[in-house]
């Protein structure tokens, strides 16, 4: 009786699959869930965890099974991961705020608001730590004076609600009340009183008085540091297609990278775009304003240009991704792609936004030198088929 008994615990524990909750959650749940990246609920943080526990713990399953619109992926990204596991996973992380709340003289956790630090630290630095798409970066005075000029009411509306230059409503974590956007705010405005000054005073406008020094070529000048470069093109307007000694990705020491032409007037008179450095490469093809050249040394040679669709179709709501080799192929070589970055053998390629993200597949010129992974619908173009009611007669 015994045996079967702990037969039965161990099936409990470890799912139907062999797996325990530990093992799954450390696998695949701890990449989010054991710092609270991106609004996930940090692990054993009762806080966090007290209005999922309030919907239940079928409601917690569905949401780890299926994914949220928030950012919780299927199965935590994990799509090999059986159902028994991803549920046991969810028990585990629940276990570990139960256990808190059953601790000898512990007094029970309100879901208050949080201090602007740990809304920082949770949701906003993500962004704000290294100056992502174009966020103001913590602590740096510069990055701030012209939002400061604005008023904090005008942040605070600005953090709350998003803005169109890519910040999400409060920081993307819509769990987030308004008391703690603002604490978040206040905390990012306080740490600029202990930032050092920067070339402009931030009152006048001014500039800093300095000793004065030797002016260095601007040739030697060092290259703006490349934070989160694979989305370089998410940039301001202002610090768009730099020349090539300002860009930071040419060496400036290099007498030939002066030899290059600056951007900006190699793309006068292109078609615009809305994205990347605007300009729209297709149209500018077909409108024949540049050439592809195909073999260095021969100017008539010609490409193989494969007019073949691939859809991967993708789980959630959102559009299926299109890759369209004829766009690619009319410019670039299939040699450039495979098989360095992607195997060409359907299932071979295993594609994330997270390795994207990180400059991997698409993101090895996505936001380098294409247009960046902010332009979601140009990728994700084509729209899922509508679901079939289920009719009265189908229903139980």
């Amino acid at each position: 009786m015994k045996s079967l008994l702990l037969l039965i615990g161990l099936f409990c524990v470890s799912g139907a699959y062999g797996q325990t909750g530990k093992a799954v959650y450390e696998k695949s749940c701890a990449l989010c869930h054991a710092a609270g990246i991106a609004g996930a609920p940090k692990f054993g943080n009762a806080a966090d965890w007290t209005p999922r526990r309030a919907r239940g713990a079928e409601a917690l399953y569905a949401s780890a099974l299926n994914g949220t619109p928030k950012g919780m992926p299927p199965r935590g990204g994990n799509a090999e991961l059986k159902d028994p596991d991803v549920k046991s996973a969810v028990d585990y992380m629940l276990a570990a705020v139960t256990q808190k709340d059953k601790a000898p003289g512990a007094a029970p956790q309100k879901a208050g608001p949080a201090s602007g630090k740990a809304v920082y630290e949770k949701t906003c630095a993500v962004c704000h730590a290294a100056g992502i798409a174009g966020a103001p970066k913590f602590g740096v005075s510069g990055d701030w004076a012209a939002r400061r000029a604005r008023g904090a009411e005008a942040l605070y509306a600005s953090a709350l609600k998003g803005t169109p230059k890519g910040m999400p409503a409060r920081g993307g974590s819509a769990e987030l009340k308004d008391e703690e956007v603002k604490a978040a705010v206040d905390h990012m405005l306080a740490a600029l009183a202990s930032a050092p000054p920067t070339a402009k005073t931030e009152d006048t406008g001014k500039k800093a008085q300095e000793p004065k020094v030797a002016a260095a070529p601007s040739a030697a000048a060092k290259p703006e540091p490349q934070v989160n470069a694979f989305n370089r093109l998410l940039r301001p307007a202002a610090r768009r297609s730099l020349p090539p000694a300002e860009d930071g990705i040419h060496d400036p020491k290099n007498d030939g990278t002066h030899a290059l032409q600056a951007p900006l007037s190699a793309y006068e008179g292109f078609p615009r775009a809305n994205s990347g450095n605007r300009v729209d490469w297709v149209a500018a093809l077909a409108q024949k304003r540049f050439a592809p050249r195909w073999d260095r040394a021969d100017p008539k040679a010609s490409g193989l240009v494969l007019d073949l669709n691939i859809v991967r179709e993708v789980k959630g709501s959102m559009p299926d991704v299109v890759y369209p080799h004829k766009q690619h192929t009319e410019i670039l070589d299939c040699s450039n792609c495979h098989p360095a970055i992607f195997i060409p053998q359907k299932g071979a390629n295993q594609i994330s936004m997270a390795a994207i993200l990180l400059g991997e597949k698409c993101g090895v010129c996505h936001g380098k030198v294409a247009f960046p992974v902010s332009e979601c619908r140009l990728c994700h173009s084509k729209k899922k088929d509508a679901p079939v009611a289920a009719s009265s007669g189908d229903r139980k």
